[in-house]
C-alpha cells in the first residue's frame, strides 16, 4: 500500500505532463472528481489535483523535447545529491539535476537503467501527496521493464528495495512486488514485471505506471470512455487482487484502475 507517511524510496509524489493541461484537468476531473488548482498565482501553469480538499497530485506542462504525456512518479529521499549519485553508478542518467522548489524541497529528474523515467523528491515544507491508498488516489505503481532481475538489481542499488516474486497464472511470467529497504511487507507498493515483447520495436520504452483507486472500476471506466480516453485492457478480475482495467487518458498518458478484492473475513473466536 501507498501511505503518507513517507520513508527513504516509497512514492512520495505523482505529477501528469500534458500537452494541455486545463484539457487534463477536466478529464481527471470528469473521471476521478478531482479539482484542479494553481499552486502559485505565478506558476498557473503547474496546478495540484485534489480530491475532498487533500492534494492527490498534480499535472503540469510537458518541458522536455520529445516527451510524450505521462505520469511521473517521485520516490522520497532524505538527500538528493546521494540518490542521484547512487542513480549514475548504477547505469542510470540524469536529466533534470537537483533543483530548488522554493522551500518547498528538491527534486530531480532521473532515468534507470533499462530507459524508464522517475524522479526524486526530497522534501522541504512539502512532504508530498497528502491522500493515497483508497477510492481516486494512488493506491499502487508498477513498472514495465525489458529485464525485471536487472531493474529490481538497479532500484535495490539506489533505494535498497525488497522484493518478493509472485508467478502469475498461465505462464503470465514473474511478478515482483516491491517493499522499501528495511520496512514490513505491509508497506509493499508497487510491483516489476518483465514485457520485453512490448519494448521490442523501440518505440516504447520501460516505464512506471499509477494505479488509482476506484469503488467501481467499471463505472470508473465507463468515465474514461465517455470523456474521451480508452481502455486497452479489462475491465477485467485478478484473483486475489480485485477488478482492474489499465486505460489512456485523451494525450495518451497511462494508469490503471483498481477496485480492490474484499479483505477476507477474519475467523471467528
Amino acid at each position: 500500500m501507498i501511505t503518507t507517511d513517507f520513508v527513504p524510496g516509497s512514492p512520495a509524489w505523482i505529477d501528469l505532463g500534458a500537452p494541455d493541461v486545463d484539457a487534463a484537468a477536466a478529464f481527471y476531473g470528469a473521471v476521478f472528481g478531482w479539482e484542479a488548482q494553481a499552486f502559485d498565482p505565478e506558476m498557473s501553469t503547474y496546478k495540484s489535483f485534489r480530491l475532498d480538499g487533500k492534494v492527490v497530485g498534480a499535472v503540469g506542462p510537458l518541458t522536455e523535447e520529445g516527451a510524450r504525456s505521462a505520469w511521473m512518479i517521485y520516490f522520497h529521499t532524505p538527500d538528493i545529491e546521494a540518490s542521484v549519485k547512487a542513480v549514475e553508478q548504477a547505469g542510470g542518467s540524469v536529466r533534470t539535476p537537483p533543483s530548488e522548489v522554493s522551500e518547498e524541497g528538491r527534486f530531480a529528474q532521473v532515468t534507470d537503467a533499462q530507459g524508464a523515467q522517475f524522479a526524486l523528491w526530497q522534501p522541504g515544507s512539502y512532504p508530498g501527496i497528502q491522500a493515497a491508498d483508497g477510492p481516486g488516489s494512488l493506491g499502487w505503481i508498477e513498472l514495465y521493464t525489458t529485464d525485471s532481475q536487472a531493474a529490481q538489481k538497479f532500484y535495490r542499488t539506489v533505494f535498497g528495495w525488497t522484493g518478493q516474486d509472485m508467478e502469475l497464472p498461465g505462464g503470465g511470467g514473474t511478478y515482483t512486488m516491491v517493499t522499501p529497504k528495511d520496512c514490513p511487507p505491509e508497506r509493499m507498493f508497487g510491483g516489476v514485471m518483465a514485457v520485453p515483447d512490448m519494448f521490442a520495436s523501440g518505440d516504447v520504452r520501460p516505464y512506471w505506471h499509477p494505479v488509482f483507486g476506484s469503488t467501481d472500476c467499471d463505472a470508473t471506466v465507463a468515465l474514461v470512455r465517455e470523456n474521451g480516453g480508452s481502455v486497452s485492457m479489462g475491465p477485467e478480475d485478478a484473483e486475489g487482487v480485485g477488478r482492474l482495467a489499465v486505460c489512456r487518458d485523451p494525450a495518451g498518458a497511462e494508469f490503471v484502475v483498481l477496485t480492490p478484492a474484499p479483505e477476507p473475513a477474519a475467523a471467528p473466536g
